[in-house]
């Protein structure tokens, strides 16, 4: 055995990870958290990030509303025109929450869209809007029936509902994160 150049106890076979570390320790691994120190002050100090906080459950409802009133044109056949507005409303705060993530993104990670730790979300957040446009663009072919436009956008709010879980997640793991953090540095 001996002692590596960073510290750690070697052995014939590699590196001893010692399981117990101080909880003071001063350096902290961040190659397996969502942010690096750097991104999560950045995160921590934009303004984009209380923008987002609001947002996020603002469209929440927005959707539920509209969901409901999509579900109540297709039950009761009554409706259609707050059903068909609570859509168009929905995607104008879409289009919203992506243009100020888009730049919460940038402010983070220096990229507006596409960071390695949102890459999937981002990709899956494409659909959602390719969706929700494919609905704003029915309206204005006269061809589509009212049907088959509120059926684009329950299959918009699906997606969009998979895109909200992915976020929380998301949101889920920093908070752990964060906590970890917090337990091992005071």
């Amino acid at each position: 055995m001996s002692i590596s150049n960073e510290g750690e106890i070697m052995s014939e076979v590699g590196p001893i990870n010692r399981p117990y570390m101080a909880k003071n320790q001063a350096h902290i691994d961040y190659k397996d958290f969502l942010y690096t120190k750097e991104e999560r002050l950045r995160r921590d100090q934009t303004s984009w990030t209380f923008v987002q906080g609001v947002l996020a459950p603002v469209q929440f409802v927005v959707f539920l509303v509209s969901l409901g009133l999509v579900i109540n044109f297709f039950i009761t056949g009554s409706g259609q025109t707050v059903a068909l507005f609570s859509v168009v409303l929905k995607t104008i705060i879409l289009y919203v929450i992506m243009i100020t993530g888009s730049i919460w993104e940038k402010v983070v990670f220096g990229k507006y869209l596409f960071a390695k730790p949102f890459f999937w979300e981002d990709v899956f957040s494409m659909l959602v809007l390719f969706l929700h446009s494919i609905y704003l663009f029915s309206l204005i072919i006269p061809s589509i029936t009212v049907v088959e436009q509120l059926s684009i956008a329950l299959a918009a709010y699906v997606a969009y509902l998979i895109n909200a879980l992915q976020f929380l997640i998301k949101f889920r793991t920093a908070s752990l994160e964060a906590k970890s953090l917090a337990g091992e540095v005071s």
